[in-house]
């Protein structure tokens, strides 16, 4: 299955969640799309709600269903929580926080800076954005890219970087600190469903 290029914000209408992190899509209207989205009353089973939570997640952070898969079999090796492990290695993707230092106004847009080749991970450049950041590597912006409006409009409407991550504006570079605590990352995911999902 490919990565969903369609509306986002039907999706997130869909969904309930803002996907962007703007919450634009829901302000106007909170419900679901089509000509019946306002007077749905669907009772969902708990199959439904399970997969919506994944939905929900792996829309968010732009994967496609075997990516997701495999990120989530990576956690499940890992020391901890599983459901815990599997967002901070969502968390921890290259254009996620290029997204979360403020260098890009959503994650689709961060993806495209990685991909076009103007991230840098320790002075080197970078262009697959599930590369895994590990706490105390630094992200930056190539010399050439610097100056992109797209980064500058970016960095002017940011108001907020993580605890987690450290961001020097005049350098135009972010210091991924530690890996994020669970109560710092989306609230409105529960993502026990999720491993109940992939637990059948």
């Amino acid at each position: 299955m490919s990565r969903y290029t369609g509306s986002v914000w039907k999706k997130s209408r869909r969904l309930g969640i803002s996907l962007t992190g703007t919450g634009k899509e829901l302000d106007k209207r909170p419900y679901a799309p089509g000509q019946h989205g306002p007077n749905q009353r669907k009772k969902i089973s708990e199959y439904g709600l399970q997969m919506q939570e994944k939905q929900k997640l792996r829309f968010m952070y732009g994967l496609n269903e075997r990516q997701f898969k495999n990120l989530f079999v990576k956690a499940g090796k890992m020391k901890g929580i599983h459901g815990e492990n599997f967002m901070i290695l969502l968390e921890s993707r290259l254009d996620n926080l290029v997204y979360r230092l403020g260098l890009a106004r959503t994650r689709r847009q961060a993806r495209q800076l990685v991909n076009h080749g103007h991230i840098t991970v320790d002075g080197s450049r970078v262009d697959i954005p599930s590369f895994a950041v590990k706490p105390g590597q630094v992200i930056g912006l190539r010399e050439k890219s610097q100056k992109l409006d797209i980064v500058q409009e970016a960095i002017e409407v940011n108001s907020f970087v993580p605890e987690y991550t450290t961001f020097n504006a005049d350098a135009l570079e972010g210091t991924y600190s530690r890996y994020p605590e669970r109560s710092e990352l989306p609230a409105e995911i529960n993502e026990q469903l999720i491993v109940e999902f992939y637990s059948r």
